[in-house]
């Protein structure tokens, strides 16, 4: 590991500016959202290539809302759990 380098550029950080540092903050963001993007595009072509170009059985659309449903009755079923109805007196 090159600590020399690590502390220089520790040291070029701390003497930039709160405007500067915003701009770096906001540049290596931008970079990581970048690298996340094109792993997300390879991840598709990787499932794609893999379903050889078949569709999604069920069609995503109907397996968001199952699943959806499901963890809404889960919900619902903790909520009765956690607060039952007291008894009308």
């Amino acid at each position: 590991m090159n600590t020399q380098l690590v502390d220089g550029l520790a040291q070029i950080i701390q003497s930039l500016s709160q405007e500067e540092r915003t701009l770096l903050d906001e540049k290596l963001k931008k970079s990581h959202a970048q690298a996340a993007f094109q792993r997300l595009i390879s991840l598709g072509e990787k499932i794609n290539a893999r379903r050889a170009g078949k569709p999604f059985e069920p069609p995503l659309e109907d397996y968001i809302r199952q699943t959806r449903e499901e963890r809404n009755q889960q919900h619902d079923e903790l909520m009765r759990s956690c607060f039952p109805k007291s008894e009308a007196k």
